[in-house]
């Protein structure tokens, strides 16, 4: 009878251990899944500075263009192809905002 009592005793034990240790990986499931949706926001986020830091560089790239006179024609596909930027730039913010 002693023997099927501590065999008993050992198995709860070991469910306890089991227990704990379930509740530990749950926990740190918990953090990794905070921890992801923090750095896919800051990935959201990062994407949008390299949007707009590249609409600065192409911004910045056209003035160059202006400074250096070059052909005119070239100057207007510049400005065309830049005002569709900006309008697929505004069309995706506003998808954002809906």
């Amino acid at each position: 009878m002693v023997d099927f009592e501590t065999k008993l005793s050992g198995i709860e034990y070991k469910i306890r251990q089991l227990i704990e240790s379930k509740k530990e990986l749950e926990k740190q499931l918990s953090e990794s899944e905070q921890r992801n949706k923090e750095l896919e926001s800051q990935i959201y986020n990062n994407n949008l500075i390299i949007k707009q830091l590249e609409e600065q560089n192409k911004i910045l790239n056209l003035g160059n263009t202006l400074n250096d006179k070059g052909n005119s024609t070239e100057i207007k596909i510049k400005i065309n192809r830049l005002i569709r930027d900006i309008d697929k730039s505004i069309e995706l913010l506003t998808k954002v905002e809906e």
